[in-house]
C-alpha cells in the first residue's frame, strides 16, 4: 500500500506541466514612454488569479494555468486604468502595446502597507490632468497643489516652506530651484512633501522637504524652452533645457539666465544715532539703481544600469555680475546738508562638480553617497563717498577679493526591518579653505572650516500611527588668523502622524535645532562705513538654540482639502544685530545674543479644485513675535496670507496670484515681506506652444516694496524702499516643449478607460 501511495505522489513529477503566458508593454498615451511599476492583474470574475508589475522598459509577463476566459486589468496611479478581455484557449497571448491615458480628475486614496515606507509622515500628491493642463510652469503647478506651508511665487519663481528654502530632490537626486524651473509640468508624476526637514538634511538650515518624481521614459529626448520679458522694464528670465535618454543613460544640459536693470529704485530713510553725549538726526532720500546678470549653467549625466542603482554627475557653474549705486541727499542735524554717492560692484564665478550614487542592495538595504567639490571666486568693491559741507569729501572703501575651496562628502544608509520599521543613519563632512584679501589694508586672513554631522533616525508604523525619532551630533571647527572656535551640539526631531480616517489626519513635531554663528559674524575686523558708523563681528557669540513645537490637523474630502498649522518657537541666545555708542561721535553695529526671542502662530490652508475647470488655493496666517535684551522688549502681531485662483477652458487659462505680506520681528528690527500679485492669461494652441501675458503689481505705483523699522534706542529708524519700475509691469512669456521619444508611435488602441485613479495620497 505504501508503494502505491508513493507512485501516486510521484506521478505529477513525470507529467508534462502546462501554463499560459500573457505578456505586453505598458506605455503612456501622452508620449509613448514606458510606465514603470504598473500593476497588471489577471482575473476570472472578481477573483485574482495572477499578477505582475511592469519593469524598466514597461514590459510584463504573467504565467497562469487558467484556460478559460479571463480579464487583464492594467492600472497605475495618475493614469486611468484599462481592462482587456482574453478569450478562453490554450495558446500564449501577446497583447502588444497598452497605452494608458492620464487621469482627467483624480480622487483620493489612503495608502497602506509597504507603499508607505518611503513616505510616512509626508504627503504625496499626484497632480491631476486638469492641474497640469492649467499650468505652464512647474511653479504655477505647485501653486495649485494642497501643500500647506508651501508658497509658490510665480514672480520670483521660487518655492519656500514656512518662509525658508526647502531641500529639493528630483527622482531622489539633490537638485536646485533652477532644476525645478526647467521642468515641464507634464513630466511630473508625483510630489512628496513635508514641512519637516528630514534628519539627513537637518544640518543645512533648510525648511521643509520636496521630492519630485518624474514620469519614466524610454529612449528619446525632450526640449523645454521658456522665456519672459517685461514690455517697459529691463526684466528678462529664461530656462533652456534639453535631455536625451538612451538605454540606461540620460544626458541633460540646462541654462537659466536672469537679468535686471532697474533705475527707479528709491529709499526714503529717517534715522538717528543716539549716544550719551551726542545725537544726530539723518533724513536720507536716495535713488538706488542696480543691475545684475546671473548665468547658471549645468551639464548632467545620469546612469541607471539596473532598477537598483543610480549614478549621476553634474557639472555646474554660475557666473554672476552685479552693480549697485546709492545717490542722494542727506539732511544731517550735525553736519548740515550734503550729497552722498555710494557705488558697489561685484563679480563671481562658482564652478562645482556633484557626484551622487544610490544603490539598493535588496528591498531592505539602501546606500547613498554624495560628494560635491566647489571653487568660488568673488571680487567685491564698494566706495561710500560723502561730500560734506566743510572740508574734503570723505570716502570709505571696502575692496576685497575672496577665494574659497570646499568639499562636501556624505554617506547615508537605510535598513528596512519590515513594512513597519526602518532605521537610517549617515555622516556628512564639509571642509573649506577661504582667503579674503582686503586691498585697502593688505590684510589677508585665511578662514578654515571643518563641519561634521552624524545622525540616526528610527521610523515605526503602529496601525494608523507613524512615529519617527531622529537625533544627531554636529561637530564644528572654524578658525581664522585671529580666532578659533569649536562647537559640539545635538540636533533632535520627534515626529508623529495619525491617519484617523480616510479624511482626517493629525501630525505633530518637536524639533531641537542649534544655529551656529557664521565665521563672518565671529570675525573681529572693524570697518568704517559712514561718518558715524563702524561695523564689526563678535568673537564671543554663543550658539542660538531653537525649540520648536508644531501641531498639524488636516481634512480632505473629494475636491476640498483643508489644514491647520499651529507652531511655537523659542530661540535661546538668538543672534540679532544691535547698535552701541563708542564715544567720539562713533557707533558700532555688531551681532549679539538676545535675551529672548519667541514666535508662535496659526496658519489655515484651504483648497478647492477641478470644478468645471475652476480651482482656488488660499492660506491665512496669524503670527506673534516677542524679542528682548538688556533693558528692552519688543512685541509684534502680524497677519499674512496668499491666494491662487485659476480657471481653464480649452486652450485658455486665466489665473490670479496674490501675496498678502506680513511683518516679522528680529531683535529691534521689524520688516515687511515682499508684496506681489499677478494676473495671467495663457493660450496653448497645441501641445508644443504656450503664450502668456502677466500683469504684475496691479494698481501699485510703487511696485515692489520693502519697508523696515528699527526700534533700537541707539539707532531708531524707518526706511521705505521700493522699486517703482515694477509697478503695473506687463510681462510677456513664451514656452516651447518638444518630445521626440514617440516619433514612431504605433496607432492607439481603442479601450474603454475609466477614471478611478488617485490624485492625493495622505500619509
Amino acid at each position: 500500500m505504501q508503494r502505491i501511495l508513493l507512485i501516486l505522489l510521484a506521478m505529477p513529477m513525470f507529467l508534462p506541466s502546462w501554463s499560459r503566458d500573457i505578456k505586453g508593454v505598458v506605455l503612456s498615451d501622452a508620449d509613448s514612454t514606458a510606465i514603470i511599476g504598473a500593476e497588471c492583474l489577471v482575473k476570472v470574475g472578481d477573483k485574482m488569479i495572477q499578477g505582475a508589475s511592469t519593469g524598466a522598459d514597461g514590459s510584463f509577463e504573467i504565467s497562469t494555468a487558467e484556460k478559460g476566459a479571463m480579464a487583464l486589468e492594467v492600472s497605475m496611479t495618475g493614469y486611468a486604468p484599462t481592462e482587456i478581455v482574453i478569450e478562453s484557449g490554450a495558446g500564449n497571448i501577446n497583447v502588444g502595446r497598452i497605452y494608458l491615458n492620464e487621469a482627467e480628475a483624480l480622487g483620493e486614496v489612503t495608502v497602506t502597507g509597504k507603499h508607505m515606507i518611503d513616505a510616512r509622515g509626508r504627503t504625496l500628491v499626484y497632480p491631476s490632468a486638469s492641474d497640469i493642463k492649467a499650468s505652464s510652469t512647474s511653479v504655477s503647478l505647485f501653486s495649485k497643489l494642497p501643500l500647506p506651508g508651501l508658497l509658490a511665487d510665480p514672480i520670483n519663481r521660487t518655492l519656500s516652506v514656512d518662509g525658508g528654502s526647502p531641500i529639493i530632490l528630483i527622482d531622489g537626486v539633490p537638485a536646485s530651484m533652477d532644476d525645478v524651473n526647467a521642468l515641464a509640468p507634464k513630466n511630473i508624476e508625483r510630489i512628496e512633501y513635508s514641512r519637516i526637514t528630514p534628519a539627513r538634511y537637518a544640518d543645512r538650515g533648510s525648511s521643509g522637504f520636496i521630492n519630485i518624481t518624474l514620469k519614466k521614459r524610454d529612449d528619446g529626448g525632450d526640449v523645454y524652452l521658456w522665456g519672459r520679458s517685461a514690455v517697459s522694464t529691463a526684466f528678462v528670465d529664461a530656462n533652456l533645457r534639453a535631455s536625451y535618454h538612451q538605454g540606461p543613460s540620460q544626458f541633460t544640459v540646462s541654462y537659466s539666465p536672469s537679468w535686471r536693470n532697474y533705475k527707479k529704485v528709491y529709499d526714503d530713510k529717517h534715522q538717528s544715532f543716539v549716544g550719551d553725549d551726542f545725537r544726530v538726526n539723518l533724513d536720507e532720500h536716495d535713488r538706488n539703481p542696480f543691475n545684475y546678470l546671473g548665468n547658471p549653467m549645468r551639464l548632467k549625466y545620469l546612469y541607471r544600469p539596473t532598477s537598483r542603482t543610480i549614478f549621476s554627475a553634474t557639472l555646474m557653474t554660475s557666473v554672476m555680475t552685479n552693480k549697485r549705486e546709492y545717490m542722494g541727499t542727506t539732511i544731517d542735524s550735525f553736519l548740515g546738508e550734503y550729497s552722498n554717492h555710494n557705488i558697489s560692484d561685484g563679480k563671481g564665478v562658482t564652478p562645482s562638480l556633484d557626484l551622487y550614487l544610490n544603490h539598493d542592495f535588496n528591498d531592505r538595504n539602501s546606500l547613498e553617497l554624495q560628494m560635491v567639490g566647489t571653487l568660488g571666486y568673488d571680487d567685491y568693491h564698494r566706495t561710500n563717498l560723502y561730500d560734506l559741507p566743510e572740508g574734503d569729501p570723505q570716502a570709505y572703501v571696502m575692496d576685497v577679493d575672496s577665494r574659497r575651496r570646499s568639499l562636501i562628502s556624505e554617506v547615508s544608509y537605510t535598513h528596512t526591518f519590515s513594512d513597519r520599521t526602518s532605521l537610517s543613519g549617515g555622516y556628512q563632512n564639509t571642509v573649506s579653505h577661504s582667503k579674503n584679501l582686503y586691498k585697502t589694508t593688505d590684510r589677508e586672513p585665511v578662514l578654515t572650516e571643518n563641519n561634521n554631522y552624524v545622525y540616526v533616525s528610527l521610523g515605526q508604523q503602529i496601525r494608523r500611527v507613524y512615529l519617527s525619532l531622529s537625533t544627531g551630533a554636529k561637530l564644528f571647527w572654524i578658525s581664522n588668523d585671529d580666532n578659533k572656535r569649536h562647537f559640539i551640539r545635538n540636533l533632535t526631531t520627534v515626529q508623529g502622524s495619525w491617519n484617523i480616517s480616510d479624511s482626517w489626519n493629525l501630525g505633530g513635531t518637536f524639533l531641537y535645532s542649534p544655529s551656529i554663528p557664521t565665521l563672518s559674524s565671529l570675525t573681529d575686523y572693524p570697518q568704517q562705513v559712514s561718518p558715524y558708523l563702524i561695523s564689526n563681528g563678535s568673537p564671543g557669540l554663543k550658539v542660538a538654540e531653537n525649540f520648536i513645537w508644531q501641531l498639524m490637523p488636516s481634512f480632505r474630502k473629494g475636491k476640498f482639502s483643508s489644514s491647520l498649522f499651529l507652531s511655537w518657537n523659542e530661540c535661546r541666545n538668538a543672534v540679532i544685530q544691535d547698535m552701541f555708542y563708542l564715544g567720539d561721535k562713533l557707533f558700532l553695529s555688531q551681532s549679539v545674543n538676545s535675551r529672548k526671542q519667541r514666535a508662535y502662530g496659526a496658519s489655515l490652508n484651504m483648497r478647492l479644485s477641478d470644478i468645471a475647470g475652476f480651482g482656488a488655493n488660499v492660506t491665512f496666517t496669524l503670527s506673534r513675535y516677542e524679542s528682548g535684551g538688556e533693558g528692552w522688549d519688543n512685541h509684534l502681531t502680524s497677519f499674512s496670507g496668499s491666494m491662487s485662483v485659476w480657471w481653464n477652458k480649452g486652450p485658455w487659462t486665466v489665473s490670479y496670484w496674490r501675496k498678502l505680506p506680513g511683518k516679522y520681528l528680529s531683535g529691534h528690527i521689524v520688516g515687511k515681506e515682499e508684496n506681489g500679485d499677478a494676473l495671467s492669461l495663457e493660450f496653448r494652441p497645441d501641445k508644443h506652444w504656450n503664450i502668456g501675458v502677466d500683469w504684475m503689481y496691479m494698481f501699485d505705483r510703487k511696485g515692489t516694496r520693502y519697508p523696515t523699522w528699527n526700534y533700537s534706542a541707539v539707532n531708531p529708524a524707518t526706511n521705505d524702499r521700493y522699486i517703482k519700475h515694477n509697478g503695473n509691469m506687463v510681462v510677456l512669456s513664451v514656452q516651447y516643449v518638444a518630445d521626440f521619444g514617440s516619433v514612431f508611435r504605433s496607432k492607439r488602441r481603442s479601450l474603454n478607460n475609466s477614471d478611478s485613479g488617485s490624485s492625493l495620497l495622505k500619509m
